[in-house]
């Protein structure tokens, strides 16, 4: 049996196994496996030999039984090891073998995995020059908000009161948005324009993301500012009527027939 096993035909036969079988492997598993093959190779690659559980339990990282149990039972059933006697309880060992031409139970032909690899490696080659470009231009995927027209009116209104950082924030105008859906323009702008010009709130309220949020009794605080709110009205400044040039003018008073031809 010593000259029989070999490591790397015991891995390469799991692996290919592995392949054809990933909805059914973990990593719990290959480290199940890879530590039995490492404890049997230091007992100089005995036929039978004890598994001791919480050995096995403290190699791997397993801390539950019912894990532990499973995953042996899996290399079982999938014939990688052979269960020679099962352990008494969680304290004592079992014994086990390892199944040397585990072939028999895998599906996986050794080229499989062969070409799935070469594939990848040329993949890999070829994802270099990508890597090297990453260097210098950032991938970035833009997300395309779709949002009511509204919402940039809202924003105009509020340009005086916000720091820009705010306004020009995907999330607030997400938020303007879906507030739009249960309030009207006027109402968000009254709830919004009172709140900023209140000595408490205007200390207190320095993002517009604050109007979605909630107080301590569960109120969103755009209805608390609309209570409060009552019937102030929303500052309006009238806009200045541009001043025209030549006001008064009419081009039909000039007399065409003292003009001078150009020479």
């Amino acid at each position: 049996m010593k000259n029989e096993l070999n490591s790397y035909q015991l891995s390469r036969t799991f692996f290919d196994w592995c392949f054809e079988n990933p909805e059914k492997i973990s990593p719990t598993h290959i480290a199940m496996y890879f530590f039995i093959i490492e404890h049997c190779n230091r007992l100089g690659w005995k036929e039978k030999f004890g598994l001791p559980t919480v050995m096995v339990k403290d190699a791997i990282g397993i801390r539950n039984f019912r894990t532990y149990s499973k995953t042996l039972n899996d290399l079982v059933e999938w014939g990688f090891i052979i269960m020679v006697e099962k352990s008494k309880n969680q304290y004592s060992s079992n014994i086990i073998a390892i199944v040397k031409n585990a072939k028999a139970h895998t599906k996986a032909p050794a080229k499989a995995l062969d070409k799935a690899m070469q594939k990848h490696l040329q993949k890999q080659s070829k994802s270099i020059v990508s890597i090297d470009k990453q260097e210098t231009i950032e991938h970035r995927t833009i997300k395309q908000i779709t949002y009511n027209k509204v919402v940039d009116e809202i924003l105009i209104s509020l340009k005086d009161l916000f720091d820009e950082k705010y306004l020009t924030s995907d999330k607030t105008k997400v938020m303007f948005n879906k507030l739009l859906k249960k309030y009207s323009k006027d109402e968000i702008l009254k709830a919004t324009f009172w709140a900023r010009n209140d000595d408490f709130w205007k200390t207190n309220f320095c993002s517009p993301l604050k109007l979605e949020k909630k107080n301590k009794e569960d109120v969103l605080y755009i209805d608390v500012f609309l209570e409060k709110a009552g019937n102030y009205k929303i500052p309006t400044t009238e806009p200045t009527k541009p001043e025209l040039p030549y006001e008064g003018f009419n081009p039909l008073s000039i007399d065409l027939s003292k003009l001078k031809p150009l020479r």
